[in-house]
């Protein structure tokens, strides 16, 4: 059986991290797979953990424990061809770790960690989308398009936090791509091409998922997770 750290501090009460075994549960019975969803607190994760697991998934619920340790383990999966998924809080670590590593922005931050940072990748929203449900367009030819079938899609937010507007021009000149805006043309998905899987969503998808049904992202990400495993067997 494939395992997959998902890192975070789990959290019962908190409506994401639920969603997010409950998710995994329903994509596996959709697809006849078996994968198996640990939690790993930031705290605790290390690359020689992570070496234990097929797939990272960065969990909602920020700020962590630890942002390094949590900065590392993606950059452990962006370089070492892991199937990692971020989502909300973990869209957001992407965001300052490819800002960081990739860009060379090495004074990067999170607004939620430093609020007075000079070098702000990720700032509050204008606007909280905790608790909504808002509209998004895909980019056509995307991966993320393709695994939705579609170029539009409605998703549930839990956060308070996104890519500051101030930087999109830095963010483009990379090879992450932006694949995914509300309708107000701020940046919601983004994924990196050429590797097994990279794709990180400021909104939750697995608060949309259900027992009949799974979600295509979800279940994208473990089909990634199981082909890329046999791959290497």
């Amino acid at each position: 059986m494939t395992r997959i750290a998902i890192l975070g501090e789990y959290n019962a009460a908190f409506g994401p991290h639920p969603a997010t075994n409950a998710a995994i549960l329903h994509s596996c019975k959709y697809l006849g797979l078996e994968t198996e969803g640990v939690w790993v607190s930031t705290h605790d994760v290390a690359v020689e953990i992570l070496r234990d697991f097929e797939g990272i998934w960065v969990a909602p619920g920020s700020p962590y424990k630890n942002m390094k340790n949590t900065l590392n383990a993606i950059q452990y999966a962006r370089e070492n061809g892991i199937p990692c998924f971020g989502t909300c809080g973990g869209f957001q670590h992407i965001v300052i770790e490819y800002a960081r590593n990739v860009l060379g922005y090495k004074d990067a931050q999170h607004a939620e960690y430093d609020p007075y940072a000079s070098n702000l990748f990720v700032s509050a929203l204008a606007c909280s989308l905790a608790g909504k449900e808002m509209n998004l367009k895909f980019v056509a030819g995307s991966r993320v398009a393709g695994i939705y079938g579609a170029l539009e899609a409605k998703e549930h937010y839990y956060c308070n936090f996104g890519v500051n507007p101030n930087v999109v021009e830095q963010l483009k000149t990379g090879p992450m791509q932006i694949v995914g805006s509300d309708s107000e043309g701020e940046i919601r998905v983004l994924e990196l091409p050429n590797h097994p899987f990279f794709i990180a969503t400021l909104f939750v998808p697995q608060a949309r998922s259900r027992p009949n049904l799974s979600h295509p992202l979800v279940n994208a990400f473990i089909q990634t997770v199981v082909s890329e495993t046999k791959a290497l067997r």
